[in-house]
C-alpha cells in the first residue's frame, strides 16, 4: 500500500486590504518555490492599527504540500 506524505510550514501573508487578501498573498508567494500545495489554516488573524484605523492585516497559517523523496 502506498502512501502520500505531507511537509506543513507556518507563514505570515500581509495586506492592506483584507485578512482573505494577506491569505491569497501567502499563498501566491509561496507558490513560486513550492509544488503540490494541498491545504491552506488559517492559525490567527491580526490588524495593525494607526490613528483609529486598520493599515494592515495579517494572516498566520499553516500551509502543507506533498513531499517528494
Amino acid at each position: 500500500m502506498e502512501g502520500s506524505t505531507y511537509k506543513v510550514i507556518e507563514l505570515v501573508g500581509t495586506s492592506m486590504h483584507s485578512w482573505e487578501e494577506a491569505a491569497q498573498n501567502a499563498v501566491a508567494k509561496a507558490s513560486q518555490s513550492l509544488r503540490d500545495i494541498r491545504i491552506v489554516t488559517i492559525k490567527e488573524q491580526d490588524a495593525k492599527v494607526e490613528d483609529g484605523k486598520i493599515i494592515l492585516y495579517r494572516v498566520r497559517l499553516k500551509l502543507s504540500f506533498k513531499f517528494e523523496e
